[in-house]
């Protein structure tokens, strides 16, 4: 039981620090410096520390160094995810782009 309720009390954590670090509409702003450039940057080394992340859990279960199977398939199931998304974005990038060539001017 006690270890249900801290996978339950990770997750909700884990919830909780998303909601935090996503910007409120008023909070957003454009930066002129960094662009759409260091955007990608950010969130590609996101996607990177995810991946790290759920790697590391993963061996640490396989050498029996936690136990803890929920919390290592919910940061494979969130990396995966993460991978999905960012592979359709670059999908939708490299679309606009071939779009954009093909057009005459």
């Amino acid at each position: 039981m006690t270890q249900v309720s801290s996978s339950y009390s990770q997750i909700l954590s884990r919830y909780q620090n998303l909601i935090s670090q996503t910007p409120r509409e008023e909070e957003k702003t454009e930066s002129p410096d960094g662009g759409f450039g260091q955007l990608i940057t950010q969130q590609l080394e996101k996607l990177n520390q995810s991946q790290m992340e759920s790697d590391s859990l993963i061996t640490q279960f396989a050498a029996g160094e936690t136990e803890d199977l929920h919390q290592v398939m919910i940061a494979a199931e969130e990396a995966r995810l993460q991978m999905e998304l960012a592979v359709q974005v670059r999908n939708k990038i490299v679309e606009a782009y071939k779009e954009l060539n093909s057009m005459q001017f």
